[in-house]
This record gives C-alpha cells, sequence and structure tokens, in this order.
C-alpha cells in the first residue's frame, strides 16, 4: 500500500510540474512562480520549514542571471598601413568575445601551427593574433579516471580546447580558419545561441574569430605569405614554433545583455540536538533542478513546449516524496536541506549560486545527494552512482544498498554523466556529492531517452515510468537516513 500511495503522489507531482500550463519551467517565466509556488506549498505541508537561513528571503534564494547574446561582428585585416578590404565581407567571418564588448586594433597574426601555446610561446603570443586551422585536429584529453584512482584508465576523453589554450597562453585574440568540415555558418549557428552566467561572476573578454578558406587565402596572397597548403606542412614539422604573417587585424565583437532574476528554492528538515555536541554534526543536502527550457519549438510544430518531464520533474517528485518520508520517520541527527535548484540547463548556475552563497557552511555537508532525470526504468533495476570513485561516500552507499538487497551495477560508466549534472559543482567545491539512482544502470533505456526526448517537446509526462522513480525514493531516503545519523555516518571532512 505504502508503494502504490508513493506512487500516487509521484505522479501527481509529475502529471503538475509537466503541464503546458507550467510553461516549461523556464526561468524569469510566470512558470517559474507556478513551479516554485507549488514547491513550497508542498514542502511546507509536510513539515519542513526554510532553509535559506535568511530572515529577508525565506524559502526562495534570489539568484540573477545575466544572458549574453552575440549582437555585434567586426573584422579588418592590414598589411602594413594598407586594408585589405578583399577579405573582410561579412559572409567570410564571424567574431564572438566572452565580454560585453571586447575589441583589439592593429594586433599581429602568428600562425601557430599546432602548439596548444605554454611558456615556451608566450613571448610570440603576447598581443597577438594566435592563427590556428581547423583541419589540425587537437589531441584528447581524459576527463578523470575510472574510479578517480592514478593510473586508472581514463573516464572518457574530449578533444583539447586550444583557443583557449592560446588565450590563456597570452594571445590577445584566436583566429580558426574553417579548412575542415565546419562551415561559417556551423560556427555562427552553435556561436549566436545565448550564454549564461551569474551575475556578478567575472567574465573574460576573450576574442575568438573564424574565417573561411578563401577569405584566408586572399588574405595571405595579399602578404605574400604562403599559402594554406604551405603553412599547414609547415606546422605539422617537429619543432615548429610560430610564424609571422604579415598581417595585422582589428577585431571587435558586442554581445547584448539581459539580466535574469530567478530564484533556488530551499527547505529544511531540523535535526535533532544530539547532547553534549550542540548542532555541530552538519548536514546532509538533497538537490534537484526545477528549470527547463520553456517553448523550445516554433510553428508549424504543433507541440512548442518543453514540458521536462524526465528532466526534471522527476527528480522534482522524487525529492519532495523523499522529504515526506523522512518528515514522518523518527528525528535525524543531522539537519538534511532539501534544495530545488535553478538554472541548471543553462549551465549548472543554480547549483554554483547555492554553493558560492550556502545557507551552511560547506564543510558542515557530510553528503549530498543529486536527483535528475529519473522515471527511466521500470521497478527492481540496479543501481548506479553519477561520481563513484570521486568521493569518500562510496563505502556508505554500498553499505546502505547491501542492507536494502540492492545490486549495485558493475563499472563506472555512469560517470560520463559526472559533469553534466548539479552534484558536480559540489564536488568542485569539495562537498562529497553524487547521483544515486536507477535510470542510469540501463544504458539502452538511457541512450534512447537522449537520443529521441532529451531537451524535445516529447519528454512529457506520458513517457516516465513510475516503478524505477518508486526505488529511488525508497533508496535516497535510506542514504539520507545513513549519512544523516552521526554514528552511522561520522563526518570525515576535514577540519
Amino acid at each position: 500500500r505504502q508503494l502504490a500511495l508513493i506512487e500516487a503522489q509521484l505522479r501527481q507531482h509529475v502529471t503538475t510540474l509537466a503541464s503546458d500550463e507550467y510553461g516549461g519551467r523556464e526561468p524569469g517565466t510566470p512558470g517559474e512562480t507556478l513551479t516554485l509556488r507549488y514547491l513550497a506549498r508542498q514542502w511546507f505541508d509536510i513539515g519542513l520549514e526554510s532553509g535559506t537561513n535568511d530572515p529577508g528571503n525565506a524559502w526562495f534564494a534570489p539568484v540573477e542571471l545575466v544572458e549574453r547574446e552575440p549582437q555585434g561582428s567586426r573584422a579588418q585585416f592590414y598589411h602594413g598601413r594598407r586594408r585589405v578590404a578583399v577579405a573582410v565581407a561579412e559572409a567570410e567571418f564571424f567574431v564572438v568575445t566572452s565580454g560585453l564588448r571586447s575589441l583589439i586594433e592593429n594586433a599581429p597574426l602568428v600562425y601557430v601551427g599546432r602548439s596548444l601555446g605554454g611558456e615556451t610561446l608566450r613571448t610570440e603570443l603576447a598581443g597577438r593574433v594566435a592563427v590556428i586551422f581547423d583541419s589540425e585536429a587537437p589531441p584528447l584529453e581524459s576527463v578523470g579516471t575510472a574510479g578517480g584512482k592514478p593510473g586508472s584508465a581514463p573516464m572518457a576523453a574530449r578533444p583539447i580546447d586550444r583557443a583557449g589554450r592560446l588565450l590563456d597562453g597570452g594571445a590577445a585574440a584566436v583566429l580558426t580558419v574553417l579548412d575542415a568540415e565546419r562551415s561559417l555558418e556551423d560556427v555562427i549557428a552553435r556561436r549566436r545561441r545565448a550564454g549564461y552566467a551569474l551575475a556578478g561572476e567575472r567574465i573574460g573578454g576573450d576574442i575568438e574569430a573564424f574565417l573561411t578558406p578563401a577569405a584566408a587565402r586572399q588574405l595571405l596572397a595579399s602578404a605574400g605569405a604562403p599559402d594554406l597548403a604551405a603553412l599547414r606542412q609547415a606546422g605539422a614539422a617537429p619543432g615548429f614554433s610560430s610564424r609571422a604573417l604579415g598581417l595585422t587585424a582589428s577585431l571587435e565583437a558586442t554581445n547584448r545583455e539581459t539580466r535574469i532574476k530567478t530564484h533556488n528554492l530551499i527547505g529544511k528538515l531540523e535535526g535533532r540536538r544530539i547532547e553534549g555536541k550542540g548542532r555541530d554534526e552538519g548536514a546532509v543536502v538533497l538537490m534537484a533542478h526545477w528549470d527547463h527550457f520553456g517553448k523550445c519549438a516554433a510553428p508549424p510544430a504543433e507541440d512548442l513546449i518543453c514540458n521536462g518531464a524526465v528532466d526534471n520533474a522527476s527528480g522534482l517528485a522524487v525529492v519532495t516524496e523523499v522529504a515526506r518520508l523522512l518528515a514522518a520517520g523518527r528525528p535525524l541527527d543531522r539537519d538534511v536541506y532539501i534544495v530545488a535548484t535553478t538554472g541548471e540547463e543553462l549551465g549548472l548556475l543554480g547549483a554554483l549560486a547555492f554553493a558560492e552563497n550556502p545557507p551552511l557552511p560547506l564543510d558542515k555537508v557530510v553528503a549530498a545527494f543529486n536527483v535528475d532525470s529519473t522515471g527511466l526504468v521500470p521497478a527492481g533495476r540496479p543501481v548506479s552512482v553519477v561520481g563513484q570513485g570521486m568521493t569518500p561516500l562510496d563505502s556508505g552507499i554500498a553499505k546502505v544498498l547491501k542492507g536494502m538487497k540492492r545490486k549495485l551495477a558493475s563499472g563506472d560508466a555512469a560517470n560520463a554523466y559526472a559533469k553534466r549534472q548539479d552534484s558536480w559543482v559540489l564536488i568542485q567545491h569539495d562537498v562529497p556529492s553524487v547521483m544515486v539512482s536507477t535510470s542510469y544502470s540501463d544504458p539502452q533505456r538511457l541512450e534512447a531517452f537522449m537520443d529521441n526526448l532529451y531537451h524535445r517537446p516529447s519528454d512529457d509526462e506520458a513517457k516516465v515510468l513510475y516503478g524505477g522513480m518508486v526505488d529511488d525514493v525508497l533508496i535516497q531516503a535510506e542514504m539520507v537516513r545513513h549519512f544523516a545519523d552521526a554514528k552511522a555516518w561520522p563526518s570525515v571532512r576535514a577540519k
């Protein structure tokens, strides 16, 4: 009977939060107001209190986001004092910046081959535009290691960000000649998307420019420099460092800025006072992001709203029902904070705001659990840990699962999602944080969701499987109980 009641509550939450009435739960819209009011009412009725620890902002912790969208792009090239007009047609280049407005004038162009910068090239890069070719594929770098242990196999690999490395190495800008598969149209379509950050976060003024091969050939010819093929060949030679091209550039890019006022919702289930220890035993955090994309399609499509049922009405439903179970049980030693974060889809920004302005010192958080995109599997499936091997929590998690007679999925394939969800932000702030879920133990179902439903209007309530969600509620509740027990899990945080 308890399982049926939990499933009914989960279904109510997902059906409500993923309804068209909530408009896709986009930050700063009426959908945010409906979402947070619904959750706050549920949490209050369950017996939680405000967890912001801020009398001026009970329950709703303000978060201000900055949206920056490319607006202006200008490039002029010179050979000596003569402006090279032939290659600066607007259709031949694109300039972008991470700042509000960035400008460099008369900076020399230097071809750097396959170099990634570093101290040996710092002098050659200073005040100059580093020129690279898209066809010079950068090497791969590993993203963590299996089990988080030195010497283990790489968890994943991705191409090195050459432009970022060169900018960090002192280049005034990076100009990429698009001589491979990417076209200028491809770059513009991707880079014209709005970027987001927390208000007050320092955003650099780095400049990146992109140039078509035809324009690059004309520029090089105007300066009597080697052609593209000759430069590529020279850049591939052992020991190649850099080569001045006899050209200078003035590059400018601007962004349009919009401020978005949004909120994290923070509730708290207060722990009991331990005799002789006051309230120094710390806390456990349980979190899920509430935001999604609002309208994400355009007419003539019939379905315009990204309802985000799996991602992440499901996670909100799970943490709400975990809170209900915990509130109905015996008092826990530690405080438990229930957090619904904003801006996850915009770059884990609500979690970052929580970490940078926490309601309690972060070194008091002994464990944090994120819930994101559950509801993908039926009941009875194995359990995966996103973040396995990255925190001291593994032994406690294994003990809880063993006590529940739940199977821990073998391997660490789920760690491929470690950087794509809110607990990663807390890990970066030295908070032991993981995501424990049955949904990430079934690669086929997870891949099918990513390929067909993820961030699409088709992620609606009809696609949710509630059996696995009920399992996740029971598992999360036992995890919180274990880590909120000062005897079962003494604090391992550094003092």
